[in-house]
């Protein structure tokens, strides 16, 4: 699967958003392989545990005095389940299975606003958010201009027809 790195796999280069895209599937599929690998782990590791659990419960039943029970209740023999060796060690490695399988779970859901981020990057690039900076035009002042222009062109042209007539 090749070696993770969450950090570098999560940043987003902004000058390079075609290539972040590029990678983004692979990406995915990579942390998305990463977490059903973990939730495989978590439930082997819980079907261990509860061979476990199984096993002690079994023996505590056959012969309660050897753990320590006087009186045999659902609540002394899982009592007396818990504090055993075996248990305590597979519950353990449950427990450290499931916490690896909600943090793959928790980088697929960070790739998952790494698209997101991309998409709205992606957006504001189009909007021209990213070019340099733009002088605003002023419709109002070229139309100004525009009439100013034309108004002046038109005394030109009418002083020069009023001569043409006066020769």
């Amino acid at each position: 699967m090749g070696k993770l790195n969450y950090k570098e796999d999560l940043d987003i280069n902004p000058d390079a958003l075609d290539l972040e895209w590029l990678r983004q599937s692979s990406l995915m599929m990579k942390y998305t392989k990463l977490a059903a690998k973990a939730n495989r782990e978590v439930d082997r590791a819980k079907e261990k545990l509860d061979v476990t659990k199984a096993g002690l419960d079994k023996a505590i039943r056959k012969d309660p005095q050897q753990y320590e029970i006087e009186k045999l209740t659902e609540g002394s023999v899982f009592a007396a389940i818990i504090v055993q060796g075996s248990y305590t060690e597979d519950n353990g490695l449950y427990l450290q299975a499931k916490y690896e399988a909600d943090m793959a779970k928790g980088a697929v859901r960070a790739l998952e606003h790494k698209k997101d981020s991309l998409e709205g990057l992606v957006k504001l690039y189009l909007s021209g958010y990213f070019s340099g900076p733009n002088v605003p035009k002023m419709l109002n002042r070229g139309w100004e201009q525009e009439e100013k222009q034309k108004s002046s062109d038109e005394k030109v042209a009418s002083k020069f027809n009023n001569r043409k007539r006066e020769k």
